[in-house]
C-alpha cells in the first residue's frame, strides 16, 4: 500500500478557536451593563530582550470627556459587541493512508499510524487544558487510488466513483479518533483546493467543491454521529474567498451543510475580502485556518518582523469579522521540520533537538498577547484608532475584563490613550511593540 497523508489534525493550542455569532445591540447591552472601571494591567513585548509579555506599571484612570484627534487614542465601546470567542497542525515525517488500495468500502480502515505519536500528543495537550481545546481536521488528499493522477502529491482530482467513499472516509476518521478519546469540533472540505503542490494536494473548482458538499459530504455528515461538526469550505487564500463562498452559499442545498469559510495568507493580505465576506454572507462564519512564515533559516529565528506578521493578520482578520485564527505549527525542530518534502518553515517554538532546548520566536509572544488575555466566551467590542501607526482590537471576557491588543510596527515610540466611557489610561508604545491592556 502506498502510504499517504490523508488528514492533518489541527491541534488548537497556540491560539484560541473563535466561534462567532453576531449579536444585536439589545443583547449586548443586557450582557454588559452595568460596567465599571477599577484598574488596569499592561503587558508588553518589544525588541529589547527583557520585554517578552512583560507586565509594566499602569497609569491611573483619568477623566477624558472628549478624545483629541491629534493625540493617538484607542477608543472602546463595550456596548457594541460582535463575535463570541470559543488552532495549528503538525508537519508529517512520512505519508500514509488509513485504508488499503482499492478498498472502496473502507474495510481495512485503521488509524494505527497515528497511535504512535499523534494521538498521545493530542491527548497530552487535552489533559493540560482539562479537555478545553477544540480540534479541527483538514484533509490534504484522498488516497492515491481515489485520484485521477494516482498520486497523493502534485494535485490531481478525486474520481467521481469515489466521491461517496471519500465522504465516508471523513466520518470514519473522526469516529475512530473518538474511540481514542479525541473529539472534533469541525473539519474542512479540502486544504488549498486550487494548489498543485509537491506535497499532498487535491484540486476542486468552486462548483466541484459545492457539488461534493451538497451531494456527498454534507448528507454523509448529517446522517453520522458527527452531524453537529462544523464544516468549513475553501481553506485557501484570502484572494478568492468571496468568489468561492458565492458559489457555495448561493446554492441553498449546499449552503445548509456549511458553517463557514476558511482562509490562508500566502498570496497577499487582501484583508478587505474578509470584511466583504462578512458583509455579503452574514449568516456564515470565517476562520483563518492556516498561516506560517517561511522559508526556514535557523539564523533568522529572532528577526522581529515574524511576530509582526502574526499580529497584523490577527488584528485585521478579527476586526473584519473572522471567527478565529489558526497557526499552522506550534512546534518544529531546528531544521524547520520534520517535513517529508522539505517544505521547511518557522513555528512559534523551535526545538533544538541536538542541544535539548526550546527556542521561542517573538511570534510565540505575539500570539500570547491575544490567547492569554482574550478567553473563551469573550465578545469583540467596538475598537477604533485615530492613529495610522497603531492598530488594535478589543474583546470583553465573560468575567467583565476587557483585553485590548495594540500593535506598533513603526520605528518610533508613541504615547497613546486607551479611552472608554469618558475615562482614559495613558500608555506608551515603544517602536515595534505589541501591547495588551487589560481593563478590569
Amino acid at each position: 500500500m502506498k502510504k499517504s497523508l490523508i488528514i492533518t489534525v489541527l491541534l488548537l493550542s497556540v491560539m484560541v478557536l473563535y466561534q462567532c455569532k453576531l449579536k444585536n445591540e439589545s443583547e449586548s447591552s443586557a450582557i454588559l451593563a452595568p460596567f465599571e472601571l477599577k484598574s488596569a494591567d499592561v503587558f508588553i513585548t518589544a525588541p529589547p530582550d527583557s520585554l517578552r509579555m512583560t507586565k509594566i506599571p499602569a497609569n491611573p484612570f483619568e477623566d477624558l470627556l472628549q478624545p483629541s484627534e491629534h493625540v493617538p487614542t484607542i477608543m472602546l465601546d463595550p456596548a457594541k459587541t460582535f463575535q463570541t470567542l470559543i488552532n495549528s497542525c503538525d508537519f508529517s515525517s512520512e505519508s500514509y493512508a488509513y485504508a488499503a488500495a482499492g478498498d472502496k468500502e473502507l474495510k481495512t480502515f485503521n488509524i494505527d499510524p497515528d497511535r504512535k505519536y499523534r494521538i498521545p500528543f493530542i491527548k497530552a495537550a487535552l489533559e493540560k487544558t482539562s479537555g478545553k481545546m477544540e480540534l479541527l481536521a483538514s484533509p490534504w488528499s484522498p488516497p492515491a487510488w481515489m485520484k485521477d493522477n494516482n498520486n497523493m502529491l502534485q494535485g490531481g482530482k478525486l474520481l467521481p466513483e469515489y466521491y461517496q467513499s471519500w465522504a465516508n472516509y471523513y466520518v470514519r476518521f473522526m469516529e475512530e479518533y473518538k474511540k481514542e478519546g479525541v473529539d472534533f469540533w469541525g473539519l474542512t472540505v479540502q486544504n488549498e483546493p486550487m494548489a498543485v503542490q509537491t506535497w499532498e494536494s487535491c484540486i476542486y473548482t468552486a462548483e466541484e467543491e459545492r457539488d461534493f458538499v451538497k451531494n456527498y459530504l454534507g448528507p454523509t455528515l448529517l446522517k453520522s454521529s458527527y452531524s453537529g461538526a462544523k464544516l468549513v469550505i475553501w481553506d485557501h487564500n484570502r484572494g478568492l474567498m468571496v468568489q468561492r463562498a458565492k458559489v457555495m452559499y448561493e446554492d441553498p442545498e449546499a449552503a445548509r451543510y456549511v458553517w463557514g469559510t476558511g482562509f490562508h495568507w500566502y498570496t497577499g493580505d487582501h484583508f478587505e475580502n474578509v470584511k466583504l465576506h462578512a458583509e455579503a454572507f452574514p449568516g456564515k462564519e470565517m476562520l483563518f485556518t492556516e498561516g506560517c512564515v517561511y522559508p526556514f533559516n535557523y539564523d533568522s529565528i529572532y528577526e522581529w518582523h515574524w511576530g509582526e506578521t502574526y499580529g497584523r493578520s490577527l488584528i485585521h482578520d478579527l476586526n473584519n469579522g473572522a471567527a478565529g485564527w489558526v497557526d499552522w505549527n506550534v512546534l518544529l525542530d531546528e531544521t524547520g521540520g520534520p517535513n517529508h518534502v522539505k517544505n521547511f518553515c518557522f513555528a512559534p517554538v523551535i526545538a533544538n533537538t541536538k542541544a535539548g532546548e526550546l527556542l521561542y520566536m517573538n511570534s510565540y509572544y505575539y500570539l500570547g498577547h491575544f490567547s492569554k488575555f482574550i478567553r473563551p466566551g469573550a465578545k469583540r467590542i467596538l475598537c477604533s484608532s485615530n492613529d495610522d501607526d497603531l492598530i488594535a482590537t478589543s474583546f470583553i471576557n465573560t468575567d467583565g475584563t476587557i483585553a485590548t491588543v495594540i500593535q506598533n510596527e513603526t520605528g518610533k515610540s508613541k504615547d497613546f490613550y486607551v479611552w472608554i466611557e469618558n475615562k482614559a489610561i495613558k500608555a506608551n508604545s515603544p517602536a515595534h511593540s505589541i501591547i495588551t491592556v487589560v481593563l478590569k
